[in-house]
C-alpha cells in the first residue's frame, strides 16, 4: 500500500480548506475568495465563495499569454469524414473570442442559457468555451437526440440561443440534425430567439429566416470579446443525466470548484501536464466529454484529442491504437465497453501488430464497471498499465481512482482502487449503519462533497435533496452498491436496483458478469434478475461471443452454468443464459439492464432517449421470449 495516497487523502478530509486552497493555486483568479468552504446553507455547500475567475481564460487565454500559443490545443481526428487537423491555442482563442463576440452582439449575456446540440467537431468545444467566456450557462445535448427529448431540455433550460449543426456522422451514415432541431423548437413551449447552424458538407441544412444564421457568417465579422469575470459559485453548465424521461434532471456545475478540481485531477490522477497529449474517447454530450475532452486538458495546457468515430467499424478495431501512436498520447481514457468491442472483433490483438505505443503510459477505464477479464486482456495486449476508476455525471470527476501522477498503488482487478482525496466513501446498509469489511451495501459519500461536484439540480433544489441527500442525512447517495476490502479498496458491483434477491440471498449482477466474462468465448455479458415464483428472483445472463467461436448453444450454456456454480456457488441458482448478437446500451456504453429486466418481467418501459441502437431491444425481447420470459406481444 502506498502511504502517500492515504496521507494525502487524510489531509483532504481533516483539513479540507487548506488542501483546496493549495489546489486553487493552479487557477488564475481575478479576485480571491471570502471563504474556501461556505457551509452556511448546508446541505448546499459552496466552494471558493466570493472568488472571481473565468473558466475560458484559464483554459485558453492564459496559455497564449504564457507563450504556448503555437502548441496544439485540440487535435481533431475524424475517421468518419477522413479529416484530421490540429488547432493551436492561438487559433482556439481567435475562434472562441469571435464566437463569443457574436453571441454577445445578439444579446446573450452572463447567466443566460445556451443549448448546444452538436456532433463531435471542434466547433462544439468552441461553443462551450465561448459560453464560459461571457458567463452564459451552456447545456450540451447529445447530437441526434430525438426531437421530443431535445424539446424537454429546451423547456427546462429556457435558452436564449441554440448552437447546432446540419448533421452528425455515424458509422451507419449521415444523421441530419436540423430537422430534429426544427421539430424540437416547434414542440417546445419556450421560444428560442436565435440559432447558429454549422453547415457540414455531408448534409447542408436550410436556414430559417429571422432565426437561423450560418456559423461561418456569424463569426466572420464578429468582434473579439474579452472574458467576463464570474463568481466562483456561478453556474458554468447544466448537464442532463443520461436516460432521463419526462422531466429532465439537470446537474449544475459551478465555475470555481470545477476548474480547481479538474486541474488537480489532470496532474494527480491522469499524470498530464502542460504540453502532454491526452485523449478521452467519449462524446462532449456526456460528462466525460465536458470534463476530459474540453475543460480538464485545456485547463492544464495539454493537447486534447477530439475523435469523431467509434472503437470498431471506423474503419477497424485498430483505429484507437493508430491514433494513440500518431498523436503521441500519454494517457488514454475510454469505457470498458469500447475495449470489449475491440476484444470481440480482434481477440488476438492482430490490429496492434506494428503499432508503436511507446508513448502510451496509462489506459484509464470508466463509465461502467470494468470486469477483471477486460482489464487483463487490455494489460496483456497493450503491455501497459490499465487503471479502472469510478465516478458519475453528478460528481464531474473521479471519486475512486489510482493517483498515477502522484502516488500509484497496486492494481486490484475489479476495483477502481481507493477514494480520491476530497471524497469520504462509506458502505452502509438500508438503515444507514456502516457494514463490515467485504460486505456489500449502498455506496455513499459523506458531505460536503469536494469542489467540482454538482451544486444542485437546475431550478429544482427539492429534487436534488430527494434524489441524493434524503435517504441518508449527511451523505450523498451514489445509487451504486459495492464493498470495501481490508485495505480500503472500493468495489462497485452494480446499481442498487441491480442487486438480485435469490431466496433471501443478495447477489450482485456485477459478480455474475465478472464470472461469465472469464469464459474464453465471451466478449461481454449482462445479467438481470427476473421474477421467480419460488425464489423471488433468479439471475438471467445474456452474453456476446467473440468472433470465430464455434460452440453449440447447449455446450456454451452448460459451460457457463458450471463456471458460475464453481465461482459463486449453488446459491446463485444460475440456469438461464443465452448468447445474443448485441446488448442494448446507451451511447455512453452503459448496458440497459433495467430496461431488459422490465421486458423480461412484462413490465411497462420506455425506450431511453440515449439508446445507441433501438433494434437491440428487439433482439433481447426475442431471446427472452425463447427463454420463457417476455411475452411476444409486449
Amino acid at each position: 500500500m502506498n502511504n502517500k495516497h492515504l496521507q494525502l487523502h487524510a489531509q483532504s478530509i481533516n483539513h479540507p480548506e487548506t488542501f483546496w486552497a493549495q489546489a486553487a493555486d493552479a487557477i488564475d483568479w481575478y479576485s480571491t475568495w471570502d471563504s474556501i468552504l461556505d457551509d452556511r446553507q448546508a446541505p448546499f455547500y459552496h466552494w471558493f465563495a466570493g472568488g472571481k475567475l473565468n473558466t475560458c481564460y484559464n483554459a485558453v487565454d492564459r496559455h497564449v499569454a504564457a507563450g504556448r500559443g503555437e502548441q496544439v490545443a485540440l487535435q481533431y481526428v475524424s475517421p468518419v469524414t477522413d479529416c484530421e487537423y490540429g488547432i493551436t491555442y492561438r487559433e482556439l482563442l481567435a475562434q472562441v473570442s469571435r464566437l463569443a463576440g457574436y453571441m454577445d452582439s445578439i444579446g446573450v449575456k452572463k447567466g443566460d442559457r445556451v443549448v448546444i446540440y452538436m456532433p463531435m467537431v471542434p466547433e462544439t468545444a468552441f461553443a462551450m468555451l465561448a459560453c464560459a467566456r461571457i458567463g452564459a450557462i451552456h447545456s450540451v445535448v447529445f447530437g441526434g437526440f430525438a426531437a421530443n427529448e431535445l424539446a424537454t431540455r429546451i423547456d427546462d433550460a429556457k435558452p436564449k440561443l441554440v448552437l447546432s449543426a446540419s448533421c452528425g456522422i455515424e458509422p451507419s451514415g449521415v444523421v441530419p440534425y436540423k430537422p430534429l432541431l426544427d421539430a424540437a423548437l416547434l414542440q417546445a413551449n419556450h421560444k428560442v430567439e436565435h440559432c447558429i447552424i454549422l453547415n457540414r458538407s455531408q448534409c447542408e441544412a436550410t436556414l430559417q429566416a429571422n432565426r437561423d444564421i450560418d456559423w461561418q457568417t456569424a463569426v466572420a465579422t464578429a468582434p473579439d470579446i474579452d472574458c467576463v469575470a464570474v463568481e466562483s459559485t456561478d453556474p458554468l453548465y447544466i448537464l442532463y443525466t443520461s436516460g432521463t424521461t419526462g422531466q429532465p434532471k439537470g446537474v449544475v456545475r459551478d465555475n470555481g470548484g470545477h476548474a480547481v478540481a479538474l486541474a488537480w485531477s489532470m496532474k494527480h490522477i491522469y499524470d498530464i501536464s502542460a504540453g502532454d497529449s491526452f485523449w478521452a474517447a467519449s462524446d462532449v454530450g456526456w460528462v466525460v466529454g465536458h470534463s476530459y475532452i474540453v475543460y480538464g486538458p485545456l485547463l492544464v495546457g495539454a493537447t486534447s484529442v477530439l475523435y469523431e468515430g467509434k472503437p470498431v467499424g471506423t474503419p477497424d478495431p485498430g483505429a484507437f491504437w493508430r491514433t494513440i501512436a500518431k498523436y503521441k498520447v500519454k494517457s488514454f481514457f475510454t469505457a470498458p465497453t469500447a475495449i470489449r468491442a475491440i476484444k470481440r472483433d480482434d481477440p488476438d490483438g492482430l490490429f496492434l501488430q506494428g503499432v508503436d505505443l511507446t508513448c502510451l503510459e496509462n489506459l484509464f477505464l470508466a463509465g461502467e464497471r470494468c470486469d477483471p477479464d477486460t482489464l487483463h486482456w487490455a494489460e496483456q495486449q497493450l503491455q501497459k498499465r490499465v487503471i479502472d476508476h469510478w465516478w458519475q455525471t453528478e460528481t464531474g470527476w473521479p471519486v475512486a481512482a489510482n493517483l498515477m501522477g502522484y502516488a500509484p498503488v497496486a492494481v486490484k482487478p475489479g476495483s477502481p482502487a481507493l477514494a480520491v482525496p476530497g471524497y469520504q466513501i462509506d458502505i452502509v446498509d438500508v438503515m444507514g449503519e456502516k457494514v463490515a469489511v467485504n460486505e456489500t451495501g449502498n455506496v455513499v459519500i459523506k458531505l460536503p462533497l469536494p469542489p467540482g461536484t454538482l451544486t444542485t439540480l437546475w431550478q429544482n433544489e427539492q429534487r436534488y435533496q430527494d434524489s441524493y441527500l434524503s435517504m441518508y442525512p449527511g451523505y450523498y447517495l451514489t445509487g451504486d452498491a459495492g464493498y470495501k476490502d481490508e485495505q480500503g479498496y472500493l468495489y462497485i458491483m452494480s446499481r442498487i436496483d441491480d442487486i438480485i434477491n435469490v431466496a433471501g440471498h443478495r447477489l450482485s449482477t456485477g459478480r455474475f458478469e465478472e464470472v461469465l466474462c472469464q469464459h474464453d468465448a465471451v466478449a461481454e455479458a449482462a445479467v438481470i434478475g427476473v421474477k421467480d415464483n419460488l425464489k423471488g428472483q433468479v439471475p438471467l445472463g445474456l452474453v456476446v461471443l467473440k468472433k470465430g467461436i464455434n460452440l453449440s448453444d447447449d455446450e456454451l450454456n452448460q459451460q457457463l452454468m458450471t463456471l458460475v456454480r464453481r465461482e459463486i456457488g449453488p446459491v446463485a441458482s444460475f440456469r438461464l443464459v443465452s448468447a445474443v448478437q448485441k446488448l442494448p446500451k446507451t451511447r455512453s456504453g452503459k448496458i440497459l439492464r433495467g430496461t431488459m429486466r422490465n421486458i423480461a418481467d412484462n413490465q411497462d418501459y420506455n425506450v431511453p432517449a440515449t439508446i445507441e441502437d433501438p433494434a437491440t431491444l428487439d433482439i433481447v425481447r426475442n431471446t427472452l421470449t425463447r427463454m420463457g420470459y417476455a411475452d411476444a406481444h409486449v
